[in-house]
């Protein structure tokens, strides 16, 4: 579909698909338990060994192994459940979190036997399998902790898609260290060309090798501004020679103060307030 019909969705979504057909589509309200190892046969500890002397009892055990993986899915069917297997680590945390549930790595209890606790089990308003393009989606919806969101892109294609995720995660990351930092400064190579200007100025009061190291840092702070002035085809070397005038005069007279804002404004190749145009970034 279009990038339009991106959508934000209450809860939380599991890029894969139920685990056998015969299982619904929707259950509502849902019960959530989560396994966090293989329903097939368990592999027997190093060291522990199984003598068998008569060929049919290896044929046995191989039945019995795979009776009780089809017995679990056949019980996981008929009770009417969504199952879904081979979901990430990762996606796994988020579920149990979002949920309230906890993740279980054993039925084993202490006699020997397979029990799973209900307090285990977490909860959500409804699960639903839902088709996104080409891929069937478990869409866990109206989780217990109010926390999960998750984000749908659509988009013409693989690359926009990319872009799309790309563009999204760098804004995500910029209002979490906005929120961390809790402070904002102006933008558009403001701060770098103000740190250049104060740096050179710095640089010349020391009598010492330090001059040059600072002098060169305050000369590469000044890239940022040049690289952004380029890739808006603007002429860079007038820009930026302009930024570091507002900010001399800035810095050396208390009259104008108010210059120490200025930033570029690379739609129309000039220099303005950045902080009254309200480019700005996490301090």
């Amino acid at each position: 579909k279009s990038a339009g019909e991106s959508f934000l969705m209450n809860g939380y979504a599991l890029n894969t698909g139920r685990a056998a057909q015969g299982m619904p589509l929707k259950v509502s309200p849902a019960k959530i338990a989560c396994l966090d190892f293989n329903l097939q046969k368990t592999k027997m500890q190093l060291g522990v060994q199984v003598l068998v002397s008569d060929p049919k009892g290896l044929e046995r055990i191989h039945q019995r192994e795979s009776d009780m993986t089809k017995e679990r899915i056949q019980k996981l069917l008929k009770a009417g459940a969504i199952a879904v297997r081979r979901v990430r680590k990762e996606d796994m945390r988020h579920v149990a979190k979002a949920t309230g549930a906890t993740l279980v790595s054993t039925f084993a209890d202490m006699e020997g036997e397979e029990t799973f606790e209900p307090s285990f089990l977490g909860s959500a308003d409804k699960v639903v399998e839902e088709r996104i393009a080409d891929d069937a989606v478990i869409m866990i919806k109206g989780t217990k902790t109010s926390g999960a969101f998750s984000l749908v892109l659509r988009g013409a294609n693989d690359y926009m898609l990319d872009e799309m995720d790309r563009a999204l995660h760098d804004a995500l990351s910029i209002v979490k260290r906005t929120l961390e930092s809790n402070t904002v400064v102006a933008g558009g190579g403001d701060v770098e060309s103000a740190l250049s200007v104060y740096l050179e100025y710095l640089a010349t009061t020391l009598g010492s090798q330090e001059q040059l190291a600072i002098a060169e840092f305050a000369e590469s702070l000044l890239i940022i501004p040049k690289v952004l002035a380029v890739n808006a085809a603007k002429d860079a070397t007038d820009l930026v020679a302009k930024l570091r005038a507002y900010h001399h005069t800035a810095q050396t007279r208390a009259d104008k103060k108010h210059l120490s804002s200025m930033g570029l404004d690379l739609s129309e190749g000039k220099i303005r307030n950045n902080l009254e145009a309200g480019v700005i970034e996490p301090a």
